[in-house]
């Protein structure tokens, strides 16, 4: 009856999704709980519940035979107005059913990026991405250094590029 109505939650949905925030597609999780597409972001199952992984915070997403694999970021520091990312370890969704999970979750991921850099830095890089962030207003600059790059080098050009963009110069 509520899928006739319009709502695509899943029965079993723990997460508690924000005022207006819509499920667009889900799919079941082989082993328990579903993978769950909002226009915030993809609800992913944690311990007893789920949790949200904004778009801005999904570094990678992909699927390959039935396994759709999240590399999510985390927000390790700031520089200016820029936020410094550092990912967290893969993890693996086997889906047996995915119907359009994968490609809603590619669409928002890619829609998410305004634009992207790859600066080589010393003997490692960093990747620069503005972003969109979901519910709010404008972009934000996002810096990923490689392992094993000098982060503090990173933080510092990031900074001046944060700064650049919010006063471009005349």
């Amino acid at each position: 009856m509520r899928r006739l109505l319009g709502d695509r939650t899943p029965a079993d949905f723990p997460g508690t999704l924000s005022p207006g925030e819509d499920v667009v597609v889900s799919a079941p999780v082989e082993g328990g709980g579903h993978l769950v597409v909002t226009a915030l972001g993809l609800w992913v199952p944690a311990g007893d519940g789920a949790r949200r992984v904004g778009w801005h915070l999904v570094a990678k997403a992909t699927w390959a035979d039935g396994v759709f694999t999240l590399t999510e970021s985390e927000e390790v520091g700031t520089a200016g107005a820029a936020v410094v990312l550092a990912d967290r370890p893969p993890v693996r969704f086997r889906l047996p059913a995915p119907g359009k999970v994968p490609r809603e979750a590619y669409q928002r991921v890619e829609g998410s990026i305004r634009s992207r850099h790859r600066q080589e830095i010393g003997s490692g890089g960093a990747w620069f991405v503005q972003r969109k962030v979901p519910g709010r207003d404008g972009s934000v600059l996002q810096v990923r250094p490689d392992p094993g790059t000098d982060v503090a080098l990173v933080a510092a050009i990031a900074e001046q590029a944060a700064a650049k963009l919010v006063k471009p110069a005349e």
